[in-house]
């Protein structure tokens, strides 16, 4: 494997660091955020990214949450229905990426840019954006709890 790196003097965001990218790149690339650990399988991502003809792939993990109370829809002041507890789930960005070349014409040089930003910028622009859902392990250790938990896991995960 060959590593180029790319030092950014400002902070850039997640984008805005390939808008530095000097070479002309002509195969789709991975992006993934530094504070994370996974096992996705990277093979399937981009075989997943070139199959459905993507300008740019996001990695997606479900994410549920508990609501601790019942929960009241109400339309005006009347009580439609409760809920007690729900739990409401949801697809998070798992900070994986794999976009085509084509994206980097959309990154501002030398300018912060986030990847939701990019990814909103695409969408506006209708290219074709898909999201991947992970099965794999996938941990953001980010904060030091995940970082402990991922500290427990990483034998019986790897």
């Amino acid at each position: 494997v060959n590593i180029d790196y790319i030092l950014e003097d400002k902070r850039m965001g997640t984008a805005g660091g390939l808008g530095l990218i000097d070479e002309k790149l002509t195969e789709p690339f991975f992006v993934m955020n530094a504070d994370l650990l996974t096992n996705v399988n990277f093979d399937h991502l981009y075989d997943f990214h070139v199959t459905n003809n993507s300008m740019a792939t996001m990695c997606v993990q479900d994410y549920d949450f508990k609501v601790p109370y019942g929960v009241v829809n109400v339309e005006n002041t009347k009580i439609l229905s409760i809920e007690e507890k729900p739990t409401q789930k949801y697809f998070v960005n798992a900070g994986i990426y794999m976009l085509s070349p084509d994206c980097l014409k959309y990154i501002p040089h030398n300018q912060f840019y986030d990847m939701p930003t990019l990814f909103e910028k695409l969408i506006s622009e209708n290219e074709n954006v898909i999201s991947f859902p992970l099965r794999e392990y996938w941990l953001d250790i980010g904060h030091i709890d995940e970082y402990e938990k991922a500290n427990e896991e990483f034998d019986d995960v790897f």
